[in-house]
Formats: structure tokens, sequence, C-alpha cells
């Protein structure tokens, strides 16, 4: 998989990456960043207006005549006041609900894309994420961006619009008390960003300990059987809490990082009143400032320190969608390593089934040494080839070339004559009926776990690819029959009885090429031997390449290759490997008991 390199070098930045996906909201998250600056701007029309009034009709000797001259516009000014003031909440409710409907509208494209990522990555890909972490970026990352688009952003406009507007009206109506308050600023700046230097790195461990945590969540709840089994219930639950510890502390030292810079910006913030009143009073006392504009500034002065105090918070959340947005774009741009070529080979819609390994080899790309050396052999159409060997000698990784899993270091593999690299991933895939020992069965009916690979497949013949598999009888006998709802992963049933739907499931799309990795080993003798007469007696054609440890179901097979160290050191029929005396016959010795 081609991910980003450890520095994170993505082709967009994280605004830009945002901007892209709000394709289709772009006009409606400008028009909220400007309604934004709008109802913001519009907090300087009630201090105004106040202004107005205090200096014409409430103070000074002339305030009785104006008002009994003027009483027209007394009552303009206090009708605008109200106006503005409901306009302002109507275009908040707006805007609030604009920056909703993009944030959603983001999340559920990018979740949608980050779905479609993980779904369609290789095999690689699934053993360097683990499944608490990538669960941890579809949900709580995603949210941090979610946040970021519907909340950080608008308190950083209106922040920064509340700032500059009052800043700038101040200036017009009295530039040396505008400058004594807004002196201030600088220094809150300074903090802020000595804030952001310690914090980053926080939210960046924070997001790596809940990503642990999650994951050792799931691990235990679907693996619950085995913690039961083991009587490890006090141990899972200590080690959960000492996990959950471990991140509750770093939520502390994130949270405490906030908390020795607050007082400072807070006292910063509560100074704006008190220069306000002592410089404030000078010049009204010195009349270089009227009672209108000491109103004006009084009224106002919280559009100064309120933004002041957010920026921390701001800050803070910010950090948090920059940790949480590059484990989100490390999936959205990662790309599989196995894919289609830009010119596929032309395949019939069915394959006559024909597998060949021309002297193939094999290592995944975090191991030292080879799995598969040299591996060749031919399953012609129609036959069945049998592969036998001791554990760890390279059998699941050799059948997993097949349906490009992963992709051989050396050699070739070829279905019809055709190289596997050079046929779309779909097709082949299409053509390959998988079936192994470790079954996954998904929360639905039993029907609906044999039907998945064709969706289209009919009752009657859902029941027939269960009677090929040994499974009709004991699926008759469930509560509900086909329509019964198995639990997550198939609880409920037997690991026989999940091999044998399994084994359906791999049947019902009729493949060209149906592999099966040890299917069988978790059934019975006789049930065994009537799967092997069934799928001597399908209804189609196709080449089946069967990992066994049984010699009952190998015996038949019109070759049987053994497997040690990742060589095939025998090969030929059942009767041939018996005459030739080597690991096979020594199997069917100790299987037969003698």
């Amino acid at each position: 998989m081609k991910n980003a390199d450890k520095d994170w070098q993505f082709p967009r930045t994280r605004l830009e990456w945002l901007w892209d996906n709000m394709e289709g909201y772009k006009a409606l998250y400008i028009v909220s960043v400007a309604g934004t600056f709008l109802y913001n701007m519009m907090q300087l029309t009630v201090p105004y207006f106040s202004s107005q009034i205090v200096d014409k009709f409430l103070s000074g000797p002339e305030a009785r005549a104006n008002f009994s001259a003027h009483s027209d516009e007394f009552y303009r000014l206090i009708f605008m006041m109200i106006f503005f003031t409901i306009l302002r909440c109507i275009i908040v409710y707006a805007d609030c609900v604009g920056y909703e409907v993009v944030s959603q509208g983001v999340l559920f494209r990018v979740r949608n894309f980050i779905y479609d990522k993980i779904q369609r990555q290789d095999m690689k890909f699934y053993s360097t994420y683990r499944t608490g972490d990538l669960m941890t970026r579809v949900t709580g990352d995603l949210d941090a961006v979610r946040h970021m688009i519907a909340w950080v952003v608008r308190m950083l406009v209106e922040a920064f619009s509340l700032i500059l507007a009052v800043g700038i009206y101040f200036m017009f109506m009295n530039w040396k008390m505008a400058l004594c308050l807004l002196a201030v600023a600088p220094l809150i700046f300074i903090i802020i960003m000595a804030f952001k230097l310690q914090v980053a790195p926080m939210h960046a461990l924070l997001r790596e300990k809940l990503a642990k945590m999650n994951t050792m969540a799931q691990e235990n709840i679907s693996g619950n059987r085995v913690v039961k089994a083991f009587a490890r219930e006090d141990y899972e639950i200590e080690s959960f809490d000492e996990c959950n510890r471990d991140y509750r502390d770093t939520n502390k030292k994130t949270a405490m990082i906030w908390l020795r810079y607050f007082p400072i910006v807070e006292t910063f913030a509560n100074l704006l009143p008190i220069i306000l009143l002592l410089v404030g009073g000078l010049f009204l006392m010195g009349n270089q400032m009227t009672m209108g504009e000491y109103v004006a500034f009084s009224g106002l002065i919280w559009a100064i320190a309120n933004p002041m105090r957010q920026l921390g918070n701001i800050m803070n959340e910010f950090q948090r969608f920059s940790a949480a947005s590059v484990k989100v774009m490390e999936i959205y741009y990662s790309e599989p390593e196995i894919v289609d070529k830009e010119y596929t080979a032309l395949m019939p819609n069915r394959f006559e089934g024909k597998v060949e390994f021309r002297d193939v080899s094999f290592q995944y790309s975090d191991g030292k040494l080879p799995v598969l050396k040299n591996i060749s052999f031919t399953a012609e159409p129609g036959q069945t080839v049998a592969i036998m060997g001791e554990t760890g000698c390279g059998k699941t990784s050799l059948i997993h070339l097949i349906p490009r899993f992963y992709e051989p270091t050396g050699g070739r593999v070829l279905v019809d004559g055709v190289d596997v690299q050079d046929i779309a991933l779909h097709q082949l895939r299409r053509n390959i009926g998988l079936a192994t020992q470790d079954v996954l069965l998904y929360s639905d009916t039993i029907d609906g776990n044999i039907a998945y690979g064709d969706q289209l497949l009919s009752k009657e013949d859902v029941m027939k690819y269960a009677k090929y598999s040994q499974a009709s009888d004991f699926i008759a006998k469930m509560p509900e029959g086909y329509e019964t709802i198995v639990g997550e992963r198939g609880v409920g049933l037997s690991g026989g009885q999940k091999q044998r739907i399994s084994l359906a499931r791999a049947l019902a799309v009729r493949p060209s090429i149906l592999i099966l990795d040890d299917t069988t080993s978790a059934v019975d003798l006789e049930t065994e031997k009537a799967i092997q007469d069934s799928l001597q007696d399908l209804d189609f054609k196709c080449t089946k390449i069967i990992i066994a440890q049984r010699i009952s179901t190998t015996k038949d097979a019109d070759q049987i290759l053994i497997m040690q160290n990742g060589e095939i050191t025998e090969r030929g029929t059942h009767e041939e490997l018996i005459k030739l005396g080597g690991y096979y016959a020594e199997l069917v010795k100790l299987q037969m008991g003698a």
C-alpha cells in the first residue's frame, strides 16, 4: 500500500483537503462565512445607535430640546436597534444551519469515501492497521473534522471579524482610546502561540491512546469466548482499566496545558474594562471623549474581550482537528499496491479454470525469509489438486496468490494461460469460490450468508448449495430454517456448521475455481465423506484446489502436492505417493493407525 511517508507529505494541505470535500456545498459555505462576517458587523449597530441616543437625547444641555424637536428621530433610533437585533438573530440561526448542513454533508462524503478505500485495500493494509484504529478514524477522527467545519472555522471567523470590525469602529470613534485597548491583543496572541506549541503533540498522543483503547475493546469483545474459556475476565478488565487510565491521564495533561494558560488570557481580557474605566474616565474629564462614545466603548468592550478568551479554545480544537485529520488523510490518500493494470486481458465471463504456477516464489514484505520457493504445478480444468504439509509450510500463502490477495515476488501465476496480474481483479475474483477454516459469517439470515456472493440467488438454489455442503439437514432443524438469524461471526453455530455454510457460500457463486482451505476440518468423517461425494457431482464444472490434513479428503484428488519449508517435495496421486514412501506415506500410516 502506498501510504504517505513518515512526514505526512500529502498532495493537499488539511484545509485544501477540506475544501475539496465540500464539493456541492462550497457556495453554501461561502455564504455561511459571509453571514458570520455580516452578523458580527451588525454587532456595531446597537452600540452606535445607543451612542447617538445618549449624546442627542440623554446627556448634554440640549438633550430635552432635541427630544422635543426630534422625537421622531429618537423613536427611529429605538426601532433600528430592535430591527437590527431581530435581523441579527435570524441571520445567526440561518448561518448555524448552513454550517451544520455543510459539515454533515462533508462528514457523509468523507466517511463513505474512507469506507470505500478500506474495502478496496489489499491484504497488506489489513495486516498493517488494527481494526480499533480504523474504527477510530471513521468515527472520532471524522467527528473532529466535522467539528472543524461547523464550529472552529465559525468561531475563528467570528473572533477575527469582531476584533477587526470593533477595532476599526473604535479607531474612527476615538483612536487614542482604541490604541489603549488594542495594545493588549498582541500579548494574548503571543500566549496563544506558546500554548499551541505545547498542546499540538499532546493531541497527537491523545489520539493514539484512544485508538489503542478502542483496539483493546474491539479485540476483547470479538474474542469474548476465548476470554471466558480461560477465565481471563479479571485480567482483561484490569488491562482495559490500565489503558483507560492512561487515556484519562493523557486527557487531563492536555486539559491542564490550557488551564495553565487560561488564567493569563483571562487576566488580560479582564484588563480591558479596567483600562476603559481608567483611561476613559480621564478622557471624559478632559473632554476628549463624549458620554455617548464612552457608552459605545463600554457596550462593545466584550467584542474584543470574548474573542480573546475564545482563541485558546479555538486553538485547542484546531490542534485536535490537526491530529485527527492526519489519520483520516492517511487512509484517504492511501492506494493499494494490487490494482488493475491500465489494460487488462479480454477474458470470458466464465473461465475454463486452468491454474498454473510457474516457478513462483513469495515473501511477505515484513518477513526476512521466503515463504514459497520455486513452486510449479498445473491444475487442469475440472481437476482436483490437494495440497498437504505441516503447519507453516506455505499452503495458505500459495492459494492466496491465485485471487491476488498478494503478489508473487518471483515467477508467475496463470489462470487459463493468462497471468493473473493481467486479469481484471473483479472478474478474477468473481470466478473464484473461497472457503477457509476460519469462517466469518455476517449478522444476517442463513439464506443471506449463503447468497452473499450473489444477492439474486433464488431460494431453491440456496437450498441446493446447502445440500451440496451437507448443511441442509441442520438448517432444517433451526427455529426459522433458512431465515434464522445467525449472530455476529456465526455465534450460536458449531465450527462444523459454520464451515458448511461457508462452503455453501463458496459454491453458490458457481466458481470456475474452488479453493478450500481446510474447510472440513471441523466436521465428522461421515459428513466429510458426504461432502466429498457432493463435490464430485456438482452441476457445474470447476477446478478444485483443496488444502487438507486428512487423507480421506485428499486420496481421490487427481494430483496431491506435499509442501515442506515452502517447497513442493512430493507430487502425484494417492497410490503414487504411497509407493514413494515419503512424507505422504508416513502420514497415511499415522492416520490409518499403522
